[in-house]
């Protein structure tokens, strides 16, 4: 028999034809099984990579090793800092320049009847005195414009200053100051956030109708309906209190009058130059074009040296017009902390609904923060609060509300975390509160409710466009700090007074400043004919090592060695405008910028590349030169500089990065507020003697995930100051505010932590989940280090005792008593 088909094949007899088909059929099934083994695993691949993307390409597509980025460089400016030679505010000196002074109010709340400066302005040292009457334009403010320069008829906080003078030398303008007479009215004053928002209340800020200074909404679902269906509800009231930012340099700005066609030159510890310009382009009635703001070294800020330096700038500035001298401002320690706004102090009652398993379905909330004589940053800090109070929980209803409010206190405003510590402290207290209620552990009630992957936040916003990372941080922080079996160990009883304990507060945090404002940054790289690069950025080094990360940033991508950069200080009329140095945005906004401008001078060489040296393809960057993608040497870094100068190629270029986009309901707080989120877990082991109600906290496990780590070392430094920092603000920093005034006026009252008072080990944990949006994954580290700690110690504490504390600071009253034996206003 013979078979045939498109090939044609002989078959001798019916047998072989029989034994063909047979073996045909076996493979064709084979092959048809196989296909869809191997169709499964390609689906399951495709799956694999759209759950853990970052991952598959690490595996399928190594990158090349970096040779900048993810490595722990030396700080740029480190050397000029250890040895002395950098340059502070107040080192700054100017031929014939003058020294200012501010007098400022004896009373919290008061009215001006009369200013006497006959006696100030006859002093032989002295050139100018000058109070409100001479200041047309007297306001300023980032948000709301309601600032004074100097107080016109009433003083609104201790801190107001009502007139200023300038004089040859500081002990002449001190002791001109003392000669200004001023005569008051004291008038009732409006202190906590309980007594401004009374209907009966005095209207602390002139021509509002009452003391709210703003409200922010968030409804999700129905927070009744939820709670009906909850089988507990518990309902607590937390306090946070007025925190000084306790920067070891106090404020200093130094004002040069018609310099280099501008109107005004400032030099100081500016925080956010281009907020400075602005103040001052408004008091000054000018076009930004002429106030010029360069940066000074900074001994630190934490967010404190914003509206307060420029409120010091205009002074100065003022004062140097009117004279055609320069002005120097230096506030001394006493000053500093008496005008200077505060950490916003809060006062948070939560209502909780949790089913007897521990699954939360409903949460209400409402904080209030006093936002002191001024708006300042009040409407944002709060904005920020109402994103986060529920904390990193999934929760079908919830009803929050967060309002700031004018008193007759310190001004309020930025400080590292911005409205996100005195939340978390709240629900990260109130969470440890629930699991005792429910009897189950602290542990067991997060991984219940946390956010994983493709959660909904309260304001409805679905987690995926990032690696949501809770887990993996709290294992990590656990896991390193022994938690389960040292909570196991402290939850019998301990004899004797001194008792231990343990506890730990989980965290998400939007990055940058999400709703709040239009988030771009940008910034210059020029390469020189040299091959070195200089570096300019809008966002300001603050001490938390911009430089040094832009400088890794740009040297990354150009191929070229650290030292080959020079990072200049930011300065107005060259840097470009890149809103506030705030809100831990620097490296992804700020660094992003960086890479951009250098991504357009390699797009610039690519095509000088093929004309000069006769090279089309994939051009590598390393080793401080250009190589071929097979690894052949094209030129050095430092010759193609030169080549492509004398060729007249321009390899100088602006950068800019704008912010993924979001959205927000002002009326529901609903909405995307952040394109992006951070997430951490910090961890506490803490001593407490019962019989003094003294606290130590022994251990620290901190978990960060920040995305990549472009230093790994200054994210370290990072983590270690913001525990530390945290650590003060639970035990022990204190204004001793008491009806308007300040009794801890320096260090020997107002206490922060030492070296002593720091944990023998904190274990910072770096966890990398790279993010799309950010510079080689990046995202942000600075405040989230610190907003955890004061939750994780108050929950150690209160393993500890068995009590629970809801009002920091923990300090020895408290925890001896359960109250302070201070009068507090």
């Amino acid at each position: 028999m013979i078979f045939r088909n498109e090939t044609t094949i002989s078959l001798r007899t019916e047998k072989e034809a029989k034994t063909w088909f047979k073996t045909m059929l076996f493979w064709s099934f084979s092959i048809f099984f196989y296909s869809i083994v191997i169709s499964g695993r390609i689906l399951a691949l495709i799956v694999e990579i759209k759950i853990n993307k970052e991952k598959f390409m690490r595996e399928v597509f190594p990158m090349p090793e970096r040779q900048q980025i993810n490595k722990s460089k030396k700080r740029v400016d480190a050397r000029a800092k250890v040895t002395g030679k950098a340059k502070f505010g107040a080192d700054l000196k100017f031929h014939n320049m003058l020294y200012g002074k501010v007098v400022r109010s004896n009373y919290p709340h008061a009215r001006i009847k009369s200013i006497n400066t006959d006696e100030a302005e006859a002093h032989p040292e002295v050139a100018v005195v000058m109070t409100a009457e001479d200041i047309p334009h007297n306001l300023f403010g980032v948000i709301i414009e309601n600032q004074q320069v100097l107080a016109e008829d009433r003083v609104l906080y201790i801190g107001d200053g009502v007139a200023m003078l300038a004089a040859d030398s500081r002990e002449a303008a001190r002791e001109a100051a003392e000669l200004i007479e001023v005569e008051y009215e004291e008038l009732p004053g409006v202190f906590g956030v309980e007594e401004a928002r009374r209907p009966d209340a005095p209207v602390v800020m002139p021509g509002e109708e009452n003391n709210q200074v703003i409200h922010h909404p968030l409804r999700k679902g129905d927070v009744e309906q939820g709670m009906a269906q909850a089988d507990v509800v518990l309902e607590r009231q937390y306090t946070t209190q007025f925190v000084e930012h306790a920067y070891l340099e106090p404020e200093a700005v130094t004002v040069i009058p018609e310099e280099r066609n501008t109107l005004v030159t400032v030099y100081g510890s500016v925080q956010n130059p281009n907020a400075t310009r602005d103040a001052l382009a408004t008091v000054l009635d000018c076009d930004l074009s002429n106030v010029r703001i360069i940066q000074d070294n900074m001994g630190g800020s934490f967010g404190g040296k914003d509206e307060n330096i420029s409120s010091m700038a205009c002074r100065a500035a003022l004062m140097a017009l009117q004279t055609g001298r320069p002005v120097q401002l230096v506030n001394t320690r006493e000053e500093s902390i008496i005008e200077s706004y505060k950490r916003h102090p809060y006062t948070m009652k939560y209502r909780i609904g949790a089913r007897e398993n521990g699954e939360l379905v409903a949460m209400e909330i409402e904080a209030a923060a006093d936002s002191g004589a001024y708006a300042c940053q009040t409407p944002f800090v709060t904005w920020r609060s109402v994103v986060q109070a529920t904390g990193p929980y999934e929760v079908p209803h919830v009803k929050t509300d967060t309002y700031g409010f004018y008193t007759n206190s310190p001004y309020t405003g930025a400080m590292r975390g911005y409205g996100s510590p005195p939340v978390i402290f709240a629900q990260e207290s109130m969470m440890d509160e629930l699991a005792w209620e429910l009897g189950i552990s602290p542990e067991e009630i997060r991984r219940k409710n946390m956010f994983a992957n493709n959660s909904r936040t309260a304001s409805n916003q679905k987690l995926d466009n990032h690696e949501v990372s809770l887990a993996e941080v709290m294992d990590k922080a656990l896991e390193a700090i022994d938690y389960q079996e040292k909570y196991r160990r402290y939850s019998q009883p301990q004899p004797g007074d001194i008792k231990r304990g343990i506890g730990f507060a989980i965290s998400y945090r939007g990055v940058s400043l999400g709703a709040e404002a239009i988030d771009a940054a940008g910034a210059i790289v020029s390469v020189q004919k040299d091959g070195s690069i200089i570096v300019y950025s809008g966002l300001a080094e603050n001490g938390q090592g911009l430089k040094t990360i832009f400088s890794q940033i740009a040297a990354e991508e150009l191929g070229v060695s650290l030292d080959r950069i020079t990072h200049m200080e930011t300065d107005t009329s060259i840097s470009p405008e890149s809103g506030s140095t705030v809100a831990s945005r620097s490296t992804l906004m700020g660094g992003s910028a960086v890479k951009n401008a250098a991504e357009n001078i390699k797009t610039v060489i690519k095509e000088f590349v093929a004309e000069e040296y006769d090279y089309q393809g994939e051009i590598v960057y390393r080793d401080d030169a250009l190589f071929t993608s097979e690894g052949s040497k094209l030129v050095d870094f430092p010759e193609l500089a030169a080549s492509a100068f004398h060729s007249g190629v321009f390899l100088s270029s602006y950068g800019w990065y704008k912010a993924p986009g979001i959205s927000w309901d002002e009326e529901t707080g609903q909405g995307r507020p952040y394109f992006t989120y951070v997430y951490g877990c910090q961890a506490a082991e803490v001593e407490v003697d019962t019989g003094t109600g003294e606290v130590r906290v022994l251990n620290m496990a901190a978990a960060h995930d920040v995305g990549k780590a472009i230093n790994p070392a200054n994210v370290r430094g990072q983590i270690y100051g913001g525990t530390v920092m945290a650590l003060g603000h639970a035990l022990m920093e204190d204004l001793g505010f008491s009806e308007g005034y300040i009794r801890h006026t320096n260090f020997d009252e107002y206490l922060i932590p030492t070296i002593k008072d720091a944990p023998d080990n904190v274990e910072a944990i770096i966890v990398e989940n790279p993010d799309p949006a950010g510079p080689y994954g990046a995202k942000s580290i600075g405040e989230p280090a610190m907003e955890l700690g004061g939750a994780a110690i108050n929950n150690a504490l209160s393993q500890a005792t068995g009590r629970r504390l809801r009002d920091l600071p923990l300090n020895l009253e408290r925890v001896l008593l359960g109250r302070n034996l201070s009068r507090e206003g």
